[in-house]
């Protein structure tokens, strides 16, 4: 396997991830810097740091819990209400298809098991090229801070947050 040279991912692999949660971090002080696109008494959407697409995304509740078990019934519904306007706005970003998903845990192969967190992965006609297939490597042409700009104001329009 090849490997690309990506500097700008050393501050996650020195941050201590047994002794805090990133995305509790994220709940209580996260803001545009974290690329917090929506928040709510219940939840907030923030772009994922290392995108599988252009406008991959997650809606994260402020609750510290591995497992969409543990939700309180109106926290489930308002997550799954969200989630269907988050398919929606990244259809209007301009996806042809939308993959969405929980992985619970890590044997379920979430990245942060102890943290739920719900991925929408918006999907372009021919977004896996010959990379992908014969290198295992990703390119990601796109502008991240642009697309966070534009997810944002659309946010404001299909999810109406702070």
């Amino acid at each position: 396997m090849e490997y690309l040279y990506s500097p700008w991912r050393s501050a996650y692999f020195q941050e201590d991830h047994k002794s805090s949660c990133v995305f509790c971090e994220i709940s209580k002080n996260g803001g545009e810097e974290q690329f917090v696109f929506y928040r709510d008494e219940i939840c907030y959407g923030v772009m994922n740091l290392y995108p599988y697409t252009p406008g991959h995304l997650m809606l994260i509740p402020h609750r510290h819990i591995d497992s969409p078990h543990l939700l309180k019934q109106e926290e489930w519904l308002h997550l799954s209400s969200l989630a269907q306007k988050v398919c929606e706005m990244l259809l209007e970003f301009g996806a042809m298809g939308v993959n969405t998903g929980i992985n619970i845990r890590e044997a379920g192969g979430a990245g942060i098991p102890q943290h739920l967190h719900w991925h929408f992965v918006p999907r372009f006609e021919r977004d896996t090229n010959f990379m992908t297939s014969i290198a295992q490597t990703r390119i990601y042409g796109k502008d991240f801070e642009e697309i966070f700009k534009k997810i944002k104001k659309l946010s404001q329009h299909f999810l109406k947050g702070e």
